[in-house]
């Protein structure tokens, strides 16, 4: 019989109700994963800047990679994406652009042969996927302004370009590559297996958030792709945009769980910080932070919960996911912020968990589409006048 597990203490209003008895233990099941074995190494991994490969083998005996391709609910998906987020935003990020970005491109844009032929590997976790989209010179402008190219020669192609940020790029078994037709100037899709010649992908250093993700700059120097891993139903960037209309959701999932992890992070904290003799919970200006920050999450949580209805409702739009993307990254900024602000000089260590989450809120801020392009997005929805440049 399934289980269900206990709300979540930033589930104030209950959404997790909305589950039914078997998409719960999905969920619970998620969560004992999670508070196992990846909450222990999360800021170990984060600090050496580290992907744990090892733990691969506990997500696929989750059996959660591409649900939303095999029948399950949005709302379910959305759900497990608050979970990981709320212990690890980058192993999150790894698990999104796998079973989101990559097994989407497939999904949505391959033919039944190479659905058949990549997505069994991919949910199980066998290979594991890629999306290389943005490139060094161009992240918002890249629909119209996409400089790596592609050129027929018989049954191949010739890719050549850069592409920059490719998360899980450095191990990554397939990865999605879009790259302009230099015959009719469409953007397509194609399959670049590890170990291509004239593929390389370098990892990028330096970073100051989801360091645990191994994000690549990926150099493509005459590299040969064959016609049969061309995503044969990709045939511009709108198909492209179809993808991101779906996974831009997630990430307003995931900025949920990120203010999640840190409201229950700075609570716990609250109740057990002493000062002037008294736990610091019981100070009005803490109580302050805290409501504010659970206001933020329990608005976010009623915004995306809504949004994963529309999606399993099939009547949700552009501008649904942008406004969600947009208004939950900012909540979440706010919060984290605050979080951090409970925790005093305690904020800005790993070893309470909160600065990971302030630091990973910004990559998350911005990626997916900023808040300025989201906000364009959805103002062109309600005026009908498009305010692009």
């Amino acid at each position: 019989m399934a289980t269900a597990p206990d709300l979540l203490t930033g589930d104030f209003y209950g959404f997790q109700h909305l589950l039914d008895d078997r998409e719960q233990d999905i969920v619970r099941r998620t969560r004992e994963f999670l508070a196992a074995e990846v909450a222990p190494i999360a800021n170990r991994a984060w600090a050496a800047a580290e992907f744990p490969h090892e733990i691969i083998k506990g997500f696929a005996e989750l059996d959660i990679a591409g649900l939303a391709y095999r029948g399950e609910r949005s709302l379910l998906t959305g759900f497990l994406a608050m979970e990981l987020n709320r212990v690890d935003p980058s192993l999150a990020t790894f698990f999104g652009v796998h079973s989101g970005l990559a097994m989407g491109s497939v999904n949505r844009c391959g033919s039944e042969e190479q659905k058949q032929r990549w997505l069994p590997a991919m949910a199980r976790m066998e290979q594991i996927g890629a999306f290389a989209l943005t490139e060094p010179e161009g992240g918002s402008d890249v629909s119209g302004g996409m400089r790596t190219t592609a050129r027929r020669e018989g049954d191949h192609w010739i890719l050549n370009g850069a592409k920059r940020w490719i998360g899980n790029a450095t191990f990554a078994d397939l990865i999605v590559v879009w790259a302009r037709d230099e015959a009719d100037n469409k953007v397509k899709g194609f399959v670049v297996e590890r170990g291509t010649p004239g593929f390389t992908a370098t990892r990028i250093e330096h970073k100051v958030a989801l360091r645990t993700v191994q994000n690549a700059d990926i150099t493509l120097t005459d590299c040969r792709v064959p016609e049969a891993n061309r995503l044969q139903r990709a045939t511009g960037f709108r198909d492209t945009a179809d993808i991101l209309r779906q996974t831009r959701g997630g990430v307003a999932w995931q900025a949920v769980g990120v203010m999640m992890g840190a409201y229950e992070k700075a609570l716990a904290y609250a109740t057990q910080r002493e000062q002037f003799g008294r736990p610091i919970a019981g100070f009005q200006l803490v109580q302050d932070l805290l409501v504010r920050i659970l206001a933020n999450v329990t608005t976010s949580l009623a915004l995306v919960v809504r949004l994963a209805q529309l999606q399993d409702e099939g009547v949700y739009r552009d501008e649904h996911s942008a406004l969600a993307k947009a208004v939950c990254t900012v909540r979440m900024r706010e919060a984290v912020g605050w979080a951090r602000e409970i925790l005093g000089g305690n904020g800005i260590v790993l070893d309470y968990d909160v600065a990971r989450f302030v630091a990973d809120a910004e990559a998350i801020y911005s990626y997916e589409g900023t808040r300025e392009m989201n906000t364009l997005i959805v103002g062109r929805a309600i005026t009908g006048h498009s305010a692009f440049v």
